[in-house]
């Protein structure tokens, strides 16, 4: 097969773009026939499925400057859409939900895309239909795999030495109450985790920690547990602020493969909330699906919290 240029690739994306922003209406003055623009309805769906977030959480996860947000939210409130509370915890953390006008605004655009999508779909059959799907799929995972050129040459993988099991904890607790607003609960699950590991005296061929380290820092772990004989479970992947978008999350999650299919585990399971992007990228990515979804304030805010598998004979191992 041969390959297309770099520079023709560039262009067609860039052509794919000015398609797809015509076809959807991206360039009318009013997203979905609304007075709001394509920021501040995307604004609005991200408060309306991640309740209980913080601005600065959502200028993270949108890439929207904090100023523009600001200014975003500050007319949801002037029309009765938003209200925020402060955390559980942390008075100084303001976490923000919509207000029932904001939820039926919201569900009202909603109505309105659906609607719309329906008719741009009504052209295709059955097949068509699971096509799409599936190169939006291929188009999502590629775009959203971290790229291995990013990666910093000195990342050390090693298991964990005296003091970094009570770093896990700490940096959990620290990372998570800043850019989410949870409470001490959630610590307290993280440090519960961490005991019941070092407590059982983990097999080192069923269970493992792993701390990733870069130039002498820490900036990232992860663990994988047992959970039935035939099952593992990914906990506690975190990676520092400052390390993002370098691959580490990555890494650490083909560490916990790697080491299941070692160990002889079918598959691996795993728990994360719908506002966790990032790292919910990185399972889909390495062929996780999400299997069940359900509601819960366990860490002082409302989170949607995802149960994801991977079924490890799926994987295959790359061509030689």
């Amino acid at each position: 097969m041969e390959h297309r240029s770099p520079a023709a690739a560039v262009e067609a994306v860039r052509r794919f773009n000015r398609y797809y922003t015509r076809r959807i209406g991206v360039l009318e003055e009013g997203w979905l026939g609304s007075d709001l623009t394509l920021a501040g309805t995307r604004v609005l769906w991200e408060l309306g499925h991640a309740p209980g977030t913080t601005a600065s959480a959502l200028a993270a996860a949108l890439g929207l400057d904090e100023g523009y947000l600001s200014r975003i939210l500050r007319g949801f409130r002037a029309r009765g859409w938003l209200e925020a509370r402060p955390a559980p915890g942390d008075a100084r953390v303001r976490l923000l939900e919509l207000t029932a006008r904001g939820r039926h605004r919201l569900a009202s655009l909603e109505a309105r895309s659906s609607a719309e999508v329906r008719a741009m779909l009504g052209p295709l059959d059955a097949s068509g239909r699971d096509r799409l799907i599936e190169s939006l799929s291929a188009v999502q995972s590629l775009l959203e795999a971290p790229a291995p050129a990013a990666r910093p040459a000195d990342l050390v993988l090693r298991e964990p030495r005296s003091g970094d099991y009570g770093w896990v904890v700490e940096r959990h607790g620290a990372v998570y109450a800043r850019e989410h607003g949870w409470g001490a609960a959630f610590e307290g699950l993280v440090a519960k985790i961490v005991g019941e590991y070092l407590a059982r005296a983990p097999d080192p061929a069923r269970e493992r920690a792993w701390i990733a380290e870069s130039a002498g820092q820490r900036v990232g772990c992860v663990f994988l547990v047992r959970r039935t004989r035939a099952s593992a479970q990914l906990r506690l992947l975190l990676v520092e602020p400052g390390a993002r978008g370098l691959g580490i999350g990555s890494r650490l999650v083909d560490a916990c493969i790697e080491f299941a299919r070692a160990a002889g585990y079918s598959n691996i399971m795993l728990w994360t909330q719908s506002i966790l992007r990032p790292a919910r990228a990185i399972y889909a990515a390495k062929g996780f699906r999400r299997v069940a979804s359900g509601r819960h304030a366990e860490f002082g805010t409302p989170l949607i919290g995802e149960t994801w598998r991977l079924d490890l004979p799926a994987l295959r191992a790359p061509a030689k």
